[in-house]
């Protein structure tokens, strides 16, 4: 394990080398007679036969994005370009999982979306538009935290916003200080805490932006690392 071809040598469990698995092939094409189109004999590679599958795979209905996990492409387009079908027969195969796939589903799933619908979905992310940056919260969900928005963790704030974040802490500041004064002990404490939480937002975008002005270190090994023996002339 985790080896699927392999053989034993010398009582000893070994990978089949990939010079060996052409040989095979080359010596089963030979002795099965089978030519091409110009009469020359067929010859595959190991990696042909990815492609056979594939192809043969997306023409009897399996989803192309499935195929694509199968073969462990990151990008459908590759999977695509190993499958040796016309577009249109793409399509007809995606239309066709889709089709099974609403037979398996509730209709309701399916029903035509009302216009009031359609009008408070959109007017929830006109609600996440704040003067300090933009609500995070998902859809569906009221606000937590009673719109204190510098103390929520999915306020998102960006880099037009950190002038506006120092005023407000700033702000905070003359006001802890007149509460300290007054002697309002309780609103020391309220105010206390959304300065502590408006100094870690500020803290988090500059680091943030200093991430995305830096270099990145790639981690590209110096001749020193990768060299594994020396020699010696004598």
């Amino acid at each position: 394990m985790p080896v699927l071809y392999q053989w034993q040598v010398s009582g000893e469990n070994r990978h089949i080398s990939i010079s060996t698995i052409r040989r095979a092939l080359n010596e089963a094409l030979a002795a099965s007679g089978l030519v091409d189109s110009n009469g020359r004999p067929l010859q595959f590679q190991p990696h042909d036969f990815r492609r056979i599958f594939i192809t043969d795979a997306i023409m009897n209905g399996l989803p192309p994005h499935i195929a694509q996990v199968i073969a462990g492409h990151r990008n459908i387009n590759t999977t695509m370009g190993y499958a040796a079908i016309y577009p249109a027969e793409a399509v007809e195969a995606h239309r066709a999982f889709i089709a099974r796939r609403r037979t398996l589903r509730p209709v309701e799933v399916y029903r035509a979306v009302t216009s009031e619908e359609w009008e408070e979905f959109l007017g929830h992310f006109e609600r996440r538009k704040l003067a300090l940056g933009t609500c995070g919260r998902a859809y569906g969900t009221d606000c937590s935290h009673e719109h204190a928005c510098i103390r929520c963790p999915v306020l998102i704030v960006g880099a037009e916003d950190r002038g506006r974040l120092v005023e407000i802490k700033q702000n905070l500041e003359d006001r802890i200080v007149e509460a300290e004064t007054e002697g309002w002990i309780g609103e020391v404490e309220g105010l206390s805490v959304s300065r502590t939480a408006a100094e870690e937002k500020i803290a988090q975008l500059d680091a943030r932006l200093a991430r995305q002005s830096s270099a990145v270190f790639l981690g590209i090994p110096s001749l020193s690392q990768v060299t594994v023996r020396t020699a010696e002339n004598p």
